[in-house]
């Protein structure tokens, strides 16, 4: 199973984050920020469906 919502298709994605240090900025650190997925039962199967979806009420269509 991806790391992806079976609803909407949300996945992971890159984040920076800019870090100060006595006032000069080093160099970003990139990240992979994952959605909060959870295992949820939708017509007998379980699928793997994105907390937004959940909180929504959506449905696979």
């Amino acid at each position: 199973m991806a790391k992806q919502c079976t609803i909407c298709g949300k996945g992971s994605y890159m984040a920076t984050k800019r870090k100060l240090l006595r006032g000069n900025y080093n160099p970003t650190v990139k990240k992979r920020k994952y959605p909060n997925l959870q295992k949820k039962a939708i017509d007998g199967k379980r699928v793997l469906v994105c907390a937004s979806c959940i909180k929504a009420g959506k449905t696979i269509s």
